[in-house]
């Protein structure tokens, strides 16, 4: 059932940094209960994108939950919370500092009571600082603030939109590593403890490269145009059908004996504007514009035996439908079956980490707002008038 079978977890997320994370324990066989507002968690809004009622990126993060719905604005909701974290391992939250300190569920306020929980915070901008508040997506904290988009955006262009839940999903899993690391030091201490991170630091972290050339040598990056990169063997670049490929030459002076023989132009070896990574630098805008013209003489499916068989490393550049249709994405595990709401079993993308020896599977589908709410409540020991009394009170639907 996974490597965390038997660890109890409660989620208090929203949208996509703090559930990824609980999704992946879940997909690792923790059992996961999913704290809902009354109304249900906002990300549930986007099915409007979709057909027919359907949210993929809803049910990538939420599968094997279960889901209460509490109102933690009440009194009585927050005794609930308070029942589950009693018996809970991991506390997963994304909710901002200043809301999780007015119910009283920010960590300095459980960690005398629960002292074996791992208290797991994963925040916009830190838990520190002046906007250690400020409302946060990842395209904020992570991709405009985090330094992401301008390090990608070349001068004149410009900002690419980018793709939902890319700095989300990075935060996720490193909070699920972190939870995972605090979780093997309680086996030896016994002790719980708080471990956070941020949209902004994942965006500092992820190009890390940029961000510690800036810390040590106080340069900013200078975002590079596929026409002139300072290497020109390690680029994108258009076939005769359109389609692109996106050559490897990280090592230039090692890659371009083999390059210079797939592309037919042996002269180009010695050419002195050519013949080291400092004159291929140097003349990169000219180097490009040559192989763009050799590049669109032949296609993708031409040009593939050709560099593989003279050792010239390279990537197909391809779509979200590439993918799904291409026998190493299945080899590699990117996708699996899952179970489906009507029984079925539907096809979705894999959380990226496999175990040898405790293979992990999706156990349910994305459940509905509060659909395991009563359910949850008798496994906590609450009779049935009890219950009664919480949904007569608006603490649960």
């Amino acid at each position: 059932m996974g490597p965390m079978d038997g660890v109890k977890v409660v989620e208090m997320g929203l949208w996509i940094a703090g559930p990824s994370c609980a999704g992946i324990l879940a997909d690792w066989g923790a059992d996961v209960i999913k704290i809902e507002p009354l109304a249900g968690d906002p990300f549930r809004s986007l099915e409007w994108l979709f057909p027919d009622s359907c949210n993929p990126p809803f049910e990538l993060d939420n599968r094997g939950k279960r889901s209460i719905s509490v109102d933690i604005g009440s009194d009585l909701g927050v005794s609930v919370v308070h029942d589950l974290l009693a018996q809970a391992d991991v506390f997963v939250t994304n909710y901002r500092s200043g809301g999780l300190e007015r119910a009283g569920l920010d960590y300095e306020s459980l960690e005398a009571r629960y002292p074996t929980l791992v208290y797991a915070h994963v925040t916009g901008y830190g838990r520190e600082g002046e906007e250690r508040n400020r409302a946060a997506y990842d395209v904020g904290a992570f991709y405009s603030r985090g330094g992401v988009a301008s390090a990608i955006t070349p001068e004149g262009n410009d900002i690419p939109y980018p793709r939902g839940g890319m700095g989300d999903h990075m935060t996720g899993l490193a909070a699920a590593a972190g939870v995972s690391a605090a979780l093997f030091a309680r086996e030896r201490s016994g002790e719980g403890q708080l471990i956070s991170t941020s949209l902004l630091r994942i965006g500092a972290y992820m190009h890390g490269w940029d961000n510690n050339v800036a810390a040590r040598l106080d340069m900013a990056a200078e975002p590079v145009s596929r026409r002139c990169p300072p290497n020109p063997l390690i680029n994108g670049y258009r076939c005769g059908d359109g389609l692109w490929v996106w050559l490897l030459g990280m090592e230039g002076d090692r890659h371009w004996p083999q390059v210079v023989r797939a592309f037919s132009h042996p002269e180009w070896e010695n050419d002195p504007r050519f013949n080291s990574m400092e004159s291929r630098r140097e003349n990169s805008a000219e180097l490009v514009a040559a192989m763009d013209a050799v590049l669109a003489t032949k296609t993708r499916d031409e040009w593939a035996p050709i560099f593989d068989d003279l050792d010239v490393w390279w990537a197909k550049v391809q779509t979200t439908l590439d993918l799904k249709s291409d026998p190493q994405a299945r080899a590699a595990g990117c996708y699996i079956e899952a179970p489906g709401v009507d029984g079925d079993t539907v096809e979705m993308v894999a959380t990226p980490v496999d175990f040898g020896g405790t293979p992990w599977l999706v156990r349910e589908p994305a459940p509905e707002v509060g659909q395991h709410t009563e359910l949850v409540l008798m496994e906590l020991g609450k009779e049935w008038e009890e219950i009664e009394a919480l949904r007569q009170s608006g603490a649960i639907p």
